[in-house]
């Protein structure tokens, strides 16, 4: 589930992503060293990029 949408459900994107599919959400984790990044921060980094442009791989920090 979403880390801020507590029902929200998540499909794995490209092997790389976490995408919550709310409607009124949108946050996207990125899965870094096969290890997602569940935090709120970093979902809200990225709702404004549309699934077809999340970078492969996720950038790192």
């Amino acid at each position: 589930a979403c880390v801020r949408e507590k029902e929200g459900l998540l499909t794995l994107v490209k092997d790389a992503w976490l995408v919550c599919q709310e409607p009124d959400c949108g946050r996207k984790y990125p899965i870094k060293d096969d290890i997602p990044v569940m935090l709120i921060d970093e979902g809200d980094k990225w709702v404004a990029v549309s699934v077809e442009d999340l970078p492969i791989p996720p950038p790192g920090d």
